[in-house]
């Protein structure tokens, strides 16, 4: 009997195509367990190698120091061994170009990282230590001794370079004239246009937003 001319035949054939293939549910598994997992953000992604660049570094350390050990002084001399791959011109005192913010010419002077660039490491490691378990009254990132050096550091750079930090002055809300006019009297008052959205009335009918 042909298997292919009955109807029986033909359920069988529907049956065999209708349904899913294991390639098919093991492709359909293996899309919702991506879609589960969120992407890092740039900031984790950072943060995870600067992490893993200290971790090794004190693998590296002569003699190996653990974590637990690690103090601000260790911050500090980690911060000078990244000076190596640093790419900011940082010009020494004796050098003719000291404090000059544009320099028509090469010079020797060496290449630092930049201030910028170590007070967002430092950020994102004393983050990450805590993350891992680490208390925040021991982590050696927020050590006086790391504050200081980056502030030298950040003066040190603005004279060497003739750049100086200066930090962003928070604009003044912008004051408008608002007139409220009822039956009894009416009245000007100057609100600040904060986006606060709140508001308060007086006897005299007149509102502040």
């Amino acid at each position: 009997m042909d298997l292919t001319s009955g109807g029986g035949g033909a359920s069988e054939q529907n049956a065999i195509v209708e349904g899913p293939s294991s390639e098919m549910i093991t492709g359909a598994a293996a899309e919702r367990s991506s879609a589960a997992v969120a992407p890092l953000s740039r900031y984790e992604s950072q943060k995870r190698r600067d992490w893993n660049t200290f971790l090794q570094y004190l693998k590296n350390h002569k003699p190996p120091l653990a974590l637990g050990r690690c103090s601000g002084a260790h911050v500090i001399e980690f911060m000078k061994y990244l000076d190596q791959f640093g790419k900011t011109k940082v010009h020494v005192s004796g050098c003719a170009y000291f404090g000059h913010p544009n320099p028509p010419a090469p010079c020797s002077c060496p290449l630092k990282q930049a201030w910028g660039s170590l007070d967002a490491l430092v950020g994102r490691l004393r983050a990450a230590y805590e993350e891992t378990g680490g208390k925040p009254e021991s982590n050696p990132f927020g050590a006086r001794a790391v504050r200081i050096y980056l502030r030298e550091v950040k003066e040190g750079q603005a004279k060497a370079r003739g750049i100086p930090y200066e930090k962003k002055k928070r604009k003044r809300p912008a004051l408008t004239t608002v007139t409220v006019v009822n039956a009894s009297s009416s009245s000007s008052v100057v609100v600040a246009d904060d986006g606060g959205g709140s508001s308060t009335s007086d006897a005299g009918g007149a509102v502040t937003y």
